[in-house]
């Protein structure tokens, strides 16, 4: 009776281990794909590789990288435009960009979803703004006043006096980003600058876009960065 008692004692034990080890296995790819879905996920979009769409569809966000050989320039004597990148919800998507859009020829990209709000990029020659600045900043080109006041209307087409709700300075990797809340109309800007260029990252929305998927704006424009 007591062999027996041991033999069965034995066999729950080593049940038990390998319970233990497979649940702790799970457990440890659980906190590996979190861990990854924090992590930028550059050339994460369609048309990746299965593990990255399968990260996609888990997380429901993307990255987009802006592509190093993409055409884009202001003319002879122009450095190549520095890329940058920025992370949507799943469901945006590009939209082509048009010379007759507010921003003009500056507008380097524009992002939408029909049912959550739109976005676009203006890419602007520093020199419009202020000389010799071939290496510019953004705290170069001005305090988060005077950027918003003499680019807001570039980015809505109007006077920004008494519009602006909100402004904050981030600093990432050494770079400077200005971001703002402006209403009426509903819409966040993100300025920075690298190179001899001014970026206005603008994301904006109708009245009920914004109140239902507010947080969702705010984090694309707060995910904008010059790379």
């Amino acid at each position: 009776m007591r062999r027996r008692a041991r033999g069965r004692g034995q066999q729950w034990w080593g049940g038990g281990v390998h319970w233990l080890l497979l649940l702790l296995s799970v457990e440890l790819q659980c906190l590996g794909l979190q861990a990854m879905a924090w992590r930028p996920r550059r050339g994460c979009w369609q048309g990746g590789s299965p593990a990255c769409q399968n990260l996609m569809n888990m997380t429901g966000w993307r990255t987009y990288r802006r592509p190093d050989d993409k055409s884009g320039g202001h003319g002879v004597g122009w450095s190549p435009i520095i890329p940058y990148s920025f992370k949507v919800p799943d469901g945006w998507d590009e939209v082509p960009v048009s010379i007759a859009d507010l921003g003009g020829t500056e507008i380097d990209l524009r992002f939408a979803n029909p049912k959550e709000g739109r976005l676009f990029v203006i890419v602007a020659p520093v020199r419009r703004f202020a000389d010799d600045l071939d290496d510019a900043t953004i705290e170069k080109i001005g305090s988060p006043e005077k950027v918003i006041g003499a680019f807001g209307p570039e980015v809505i087409g109007e006077n920004v006096e008494g519009k602006v709700l909100s402004s904050a300075t981030e600093e990432h990797s050494g770079r400077t980003y200005y971001q703002f809340e402006l209403e009426p109309p509903h819409v966040f800007i993100t300025a920075t600058a690298a190179g001899n260029r001014l970026y206005l990252f603008s994301v904006t929305a109708n009245g009920l876009q914004w109140k239902r998927h507010y947080k969702d704006l705010k984090q694309i424009a707060e995910s904008f960065r010059v790379v």
